[in-house]
């Protein structure tokens, strides 16, 4: 496995970072031991970058996962938080859910300019002082947009972007791939460390896998590239995309043959919330009959199962 410091942070992180977001109750929703025992496989195998959020509601694998690891990972968590009040509880609650004292890397979640910056900026500022008394070892941000990566850079004492990279420009909501590499050469230059997120676009690239890895890894700009993995054989083939090696074809296959789709429930009581919080636009509400229901955009859904988070009926699922 290669190992790249993540800007001028003095973490050293894994080229393949291990997104958890696959773990849980947004996507894949593993059982417990399950979960903790793949991200356990991950780090024997020299994945030390583990990428979470407070939306993802996973941190229990991972605190399971860690009382099993020597050294402690590189973890990365995000938090929507907008004030200092909303700051500090998602901190206190990855150190506590985590079992950590430290957070390796906290960030906003979600930025979409240096206008969302500035309206999260009570936040960002206690994060950046919980980062001078220790909480935190580096601060960023996770944005779909161009303008968000800009702001990164402008703003001037953020550490770590974390942004949609894939050769097809999948889920950048504000430009295309060419536009998205010129924001991100001139964060590079100015020393943030930067880690891709949507490598695969979601899960829509999968059948062009090997392309799609080898698009990302051959930017020098990035540090590492955060994927999904909800399986070991998932894991295995990863890996050997990143080691170099041709994974055995059968395995390729089997994985591509998988379509993963949202679905919305029968019972969805078309409240709007997931409408409201959909990051790529992509949920609408229609009548099917007489029933008004949420539906899907699926040229315009990612995969991201973000919307999940938002549904008290639990009738957004991705299969």
């Amino acid at each position: 496995m290669e190992y790249r410091l993540l800007g001028k942070t003095g973490l050293n992180v894994s080229r393949l970072c291990f997104g958890t977001l696959t773990l849980g109750p947004l996507q894949a929703n593993l059982p417990l031991e399950q979960g903790a025992e793949l991200l356990q496989k991950a780090y024997s195998c020299g994945i030390n970058f583990w990428d979470t959020a407070e939306l993802y509601f996973n941190y229990n694998y991972l605190r399971l996962a860690l009382k099993k690891i020597k050294d402690l990972p590189v973890i990365t968590t995000k938090s929507y938080a907008y004030n200092r009040e909303g700051a500090l509880a998602s901190l206190e609650k990855a150190r506590r859910e985590m079992d950590l004292d430290v957070i390796p890397v906290f960030l906003l979640h979600e930025q979409e300019s240096a206008l969302t910056l500035q309206g999260h900026k009570e936040a960002l500022d206690f994060f950046l002082e919980s980062k001078e008394r220790g909480l935190i070892n580096a601060v960023g941000i996770s944005c779909h947009t161009v303008a968000a990566v800009e702001a990164a850079v402008d703003f001037g004492c953020l550490d770590v972007i974390h942004t949609i990279v894939n050769f097809k420009g999948i889920g950048i909501k504000d430009g295309t791939i060419e536009e998205m590499l010129e924001a991100i050469t001139r964060a590079h230059k100015s020393g943030l460390g930067i880690y891709a997120m949507k490598v695969l676009g979601g899960g829509h690239l999968i059948p062009e896998a090997e392309k799609a890895i080898n698009f990302a890894l051959s930017l020098e700009e990035l540090d590492s590239l955060a994927v999904g993995i909800a399986s070991p054989a998932e894991l295995t083939v990863n890996l050997q995309y990143f080691e170099g090696i041709k994974p055995p074809e059968h395995i390729v296959r089997e994985l591509a043959r998988k379509k993963r789709r949202l679905k919305v429930e029968d019972w969805c009581t078309a409240c709007g919330s997931c409408v409201e919080n959909c990051p790529q636009q992509a949920l609408f509400l229609e009548n099917e009959g007489e029933h008004l229901r949420a539906a899907v955009d699926h040229s315009r859904c990612i995969l991201c199962g973000y919307c999940g988070a938002y549904c008290s009926e639990f009738c957004l699922k991705i299969f």
